[in-house]
């Protein structure tokens, strides 16, 4: 069971589309697992074949226990036993405990959290508590006032991981004002010659330049693992998006050092609509190397935001409004964005950030570099 965010400890395999015997190919689906942020698809890491599911579905599974035996093209038979012999002792171990769990199909399990219904005072029906136990205790259960007003389970996510960031992470914070007219301008010059299906959007000129800018100060991009910095050559950008029904995950856009200007756009929209529509792959919420948050669509004018651990940074972007702006001797009326950056103080400090914010600056004023 991959670690799908700094806060999670557990999750429920909901779902196998391998079976034993099947081959599979590096960043196959071979399963769905449910967890507070919603249902992640989880992708095989190399070629090989399924040897053997060890967990059956709608089972609760810790982060790093073994859900199956895979073997890649170079095990040999040798190798496989070993490992089954390595393993089998602690998926039986597991097994047992797992039995003593309540079987509760996904739904019920999820309406149970809702009505805040104490699945031990359910008698389960055939070994299995239904949905329709759970609807009748929601109906007649009292609330006490303690229970009344309880998160979610998305909001303990993420309220667990700002504690730990807040509590790890000894944060700095820089801003700059950035001139977004020349940006803009080009923007709406490149757009005129495209279809209304291929337009491009301010953020991904901002993701663009992200990038970039990030390929001249890497500092900025990895980890920080094992008490030192571990950077990425690999850029998987975290993207803050808001839920409809409320709540709020970041997925990344992947390999986007790899990505032009219309790449960018692309993939920013397919991410945004799986991200709503509940199919997030297992690697979009492991390997964000740094997060952009902006909220300058909610009129925000500047954004000093949390990183995300074991993330180095996180990025802000504000509202693009009209501000005074002095260019030479003139002043005149430009559209102004505020950029923000929350460095993490035991790997970088206050000048790798300002060296990041000139190079984010510099190529926001030079658009046609980020095509």
């Amino acid at each position: 069971m991959p670690s799908l965010g700094a806060d999670m400890e557990s999750a429920v395999l909901m779902e196998w589309h391998v079976k034993e015997g099947d081959a599979v190919k590096k960043g196959q689906i071979i399963a769905e697992v449910e967890t507070s942020k919603g249902v992640i698809e989880i992708e095989v890491f190399e070629d090989g074949i399924v040897k053997k599911l060890l967990v059956a579905p709608e089972t609760e599974c810790k982060v790093g226990m073994p859900l199956a035996i895979i073997a890649s093209s170079s095990d040999t038979v040798a190798q496989i036993e070993e490992i089954k012999q390595e393993i089998t002792p602690n998926i039986n171990e597991q097994s047992l405990a797992q039995e003593e769990r309540i079987k509760i199909s996904p739904a019920a399990r999820k309406r149970a959290g809702e009505l805040g219904v104490d699945l031990n005072q359910i008698t389960p029906i055939e070994g299995v508590i239904q949905l329709s136990q759970i609807e009748a205790a929601g109906t007649t259960k009292v609330k006490t006032p303690e229970k009344e007003k309880s998160k979610d389970g998305m909001r303990q996510a993420i309220a667990a991981a700002m504690s730990r960031s807040n509590a790890e992470i000894p944060h700095y914070y820089l801003a700059t004002s950035i001139n977004m007219t020349p940006a803009l301008e080009y923007l709406t010059k490149l757009n005129r010659e495209r279809s209304i299906q291929e337009r491009i959007l301010p953020v991904a000129l901002l993701i663009r330049a992200v990038v970039l800018a990030l390929k001249e100060v890497p500092q900025l991009n990895g980890f920080w693992q094992n008490s030192e910095e571990q950077l990425s050559k690999e850029i998987h950008l975290g993207i803050a998006i808001a839920l409809r029904g409320g709540g709020l995950i970041t997925p990344a856009i992947l390999d986007a050092q790899e990505m032009n200007l219309s790449d960018t756009m692309h993939s920013l929209s397919e991410l945004i609509t799986r991200t709503r529509a509940g199919k997030l792959r297992s690697g979009e919420m492991t390997k964000q190397t740094i997060t952009i948050t902006n909220l300058g669509d909610l009129g925000v004018e500047s954004v000093y935001g949390v990183i995300y651990p074991p993330q180095l940074a996180l990025i802000g972007f504000g509202a693009i409004i009209d501000k005074p702006w002095a260019e030479g001797d003139a002043l005149c009326v430009r559209k102004v964005m505020s950029a923000t950056l929350a460095g993490d103080h035991r790997a970088t400090d206050g000048r790798i950030g300002a060296l990041f914010l000139d190079k984010l600056n510099r190529y926001l004023q030079k658009p046609e570099e980020l095509l």
